[in-house]
């Protein structure tokens, strides 16, 4: 199966250099496919990329429909998707052996969300008497208060800090950039870890412009964060199941809460479909209803 290996490591390269996307993605991607290569060797099945048919495509999507739940058998059809179309884009197929494969209805689970107090809670459990602590005040602020996703959050630069114009840049999916409103409570803790804390550490070679350090002055890593908040959530006993994804989809739905129109949360969230913002009318049905009473003539 040397052959698919090869026309991995290319596909690999179209993703990160031509369409910019994660390393966490490209990843996925990767280990979708060596799910088919695998299915295809323990089934014998000689082919390879360019000649594979959209029946054994079928029979691997069918093998792993009987262990996989919908949304993860969704993206593993996308990502392959996405490589036969690649290899069409390249000249090496005419055809897309995924055109007939329809991705399982599977529902949209809603996001969990945070009440305000719950925020307050988690941030007041911070230990401020610790550089890391002023450091994680201001990083959970910052999740909240501008709705980053956590790769965001971590690769966020001093040089993205646009306070005197109210705003920060952020870097988002396929490197795509917008531009966020920061509010002057978040933009406060931010300066108090920028100006005070961080001048203090060691900071290594590459790292001179990231924003949130480790201890080590490097950047943190996306696990980093969801290991303070897990332990944030324990300490003051949150029953609820959190990330800092949660931070985000609080962010959301707060602000839809408080009258923001969808359009202007899809762009400070960088959504590229009104669609995926919409998640978030379904989250509160007494806010809807408030809506209704308030605006439909026939109350």
């Amino acid at each position: 199966m040397n052959i698919w290996t090869n026309y991995i490591k290319n596909f690999r390269s179209y993703l990160k250099i031509e369409r910019g996307l994660s390393s966490h993605t490209i990843e996925n991607y990767t280990f979708d496919l060596k799910r088919l290569i695998d299915y295809l060797q323990r089934h014998e099945i000689d082919t390879n990329p360019k000649i594979v048919s959209e029946e054994i495509i079928q029979g691997f999507i069918y093998e792993i429909s009987q262990d996989v739940n919908p949304r993860t058998q969704s993206r593993i059809i996308s990502g392959l998707k996405s490589f036969f179309s690649w290899m069409i884009f390249e000249d090496m197929r005419s055809d897309n052996p995924m055109d007939l494969i329809e991705s399982p209805r599977s529902g949209r689970k809603l996001p969990d969300t945070l009440e305000i107090s719950d925020i307050d809670n988690l941030i007041a459990a911070i230990d401020l008497s610790s550089a890391e602590g002023e450091r994680n005040r201001a990083m959970l602020e910052t999740l909240y208060g501008c709705g980053l996703r956590v790769s965001e959050l971590v690769n966020l630069q001093i040089s993205d800090l646009f306070f005197d114009e109210g705003f920060i840049k952020i870097t988002g999916k396929g490197n795509k950039q917008r531009f966020v409103p920061i509010g002057n409570l978040t933009r406060k803790y931010i300066e108090i870890y920028k100006d005070s804390v961080r001048p203090l550490m060691s900071i290594q070679k590459g790292f001179e412009d990231t924003l949130f350090l480790n201890r080590r002055g490097r950047g943190l890593t996306r696990a980093m964060i969801f290991t303070i908040i897990k332990s944030l959530a324990l300490k003051i006993d949150l029953k609820k199941n959190i990330s800092p994804h949660t931070f985000r989809h609080s962010f959301a739905t707060h602000l839809l809460q408080n009258g923001a129109d969808l359009r202007s949360i899809q762009l400070m969230l960088g959504h590229e479909s009104i669609t995926t913002t919409e998640i978030y009318v379904h989250l509160d049905r007494t806010h809807l209803s408030q809506i209704m009473n308030a605006y439909h003539p026939r109350k």
